[in-house]
């Protein structure tokens, strides 16, 4: 049966309720009617990280043709305007919206493609470009719905996004060790001396958290220069992101930072206070 648009947005809503928490409390701070189109870019990002990232054992080749049939997919949609898949017909809806560029979905799906090959990165400027392809140009997907009054909007957007993707990073050191990764660059482990793969929180350990810390909080605090450039709507809701997800590394510290033994999170009700009280300031 064909799907509506409707439970399109509604299956997205779904999914960004159930994995993207804070993004979901977040977005609720937007007015209604652009609310769904952030979940149709939320869902997307699930989609193809499932793909790359929970399928069970699935070999590298069934996982990057997986990836690549739904670019091929997406492209297709955008091309016809339309689609019949639960999630791509939100998201070609979004795109057709807002006029996003197409060119960021094939960089987004790039950096995810690397996943299946790549596990470590040398130096920070390698890890860069991965994160342009897998964060960064989250925010400039997202930069079109919240309608910057400036171009100059666009870089803070990045550094927003390089900085929750670092602040995952750092808190899903163990997690991506299961998965045979590590996403830290290897010149600041060997710099340090630390090694994540030993599991133990050391001298060594802490220091390079710290270094990867106050390099997280340095993009952070270049992205707060672009919330002056978005609408007072747009502003409150990337402003409630950018606190929750900061938080973590408040926590990452708090535990020592233990990132082995437990996984630092910010619960549920201080996500719903914090969206309840921007949603309410004008």
């Amino acid at each position: 049966m064909t799907v509506t648009l409707e439970a399109s947005y509604a299956h997205c809503r779904e999914l960004n309720k159930r994995y993207g928490t804070t993004y979901y409390w977040s977005s609720l701070v937007l007015p209604r009617v652009k609310r769904h189109h952030v979940w149709a870019l939320y869902a997307f990002c699930r989609y193809a990280d499932d793909i790359v990232d929970d399928l069970g054992p699935v070999p590298v080749d069934v996982r990057a043709k997986a990836l690549a049939d739904l670019g091929d997919r997406l492209f297709e949609d955008l091309a016809a305007g339309r689609s019949d898949d639960e999630v791509l017909k939100a998201v070609v809806h979004t795109v057709r919206a807002f006029d996003i560029d197409p060119d960021c979905f094939e960089r987004f799906l790039h950096s995810m493609a690397m996943d299946l090959t790549t596990a470590t990165y040398d130096t920070w400027d390698d890890l860069l470009g991965y994160m342009d392809g897998s964060a960064a140009v989250i925010g400039e997907m997202m930069l079109p719905i919240l309608e910057p009054l400036s171009p100059a909007a666009v870089a803070p957007a990045r550094d927003l996004g390089l900085a929750f993707q670092l602040t995952n990073f750092l808190r899903d050191v163990a997690e991506d060790l299961d998965r045979g990764r590590v996403y830290l660059p290897q010149e600041d482990l060997h710099a340090h001396g630390a090694d994540p793969h030993r599991r133990v929180v050391d001298d060594a350990w802490r220091a390079v958290m710290r270094f990867e810390i106050d390099r997280c909080r340095s993009l952070y605090a270049s992205a707060d220069l672009g919330v002056g450039l978005l609408p007072p709507a747009s502003a409150r809701c990337i402003g409630a992101a950018r606190a929750l997800y900061s938080e973590i590394l408040d926590r990452i510290e708090a535990s020592g930072y233990d990132v082995f033994t437990s996984r630092a999170t910010v619960p549920t009700w201080r996500k719903a206070s914090l969206a309840v009280r921007a949603a309410r300031r004008r």
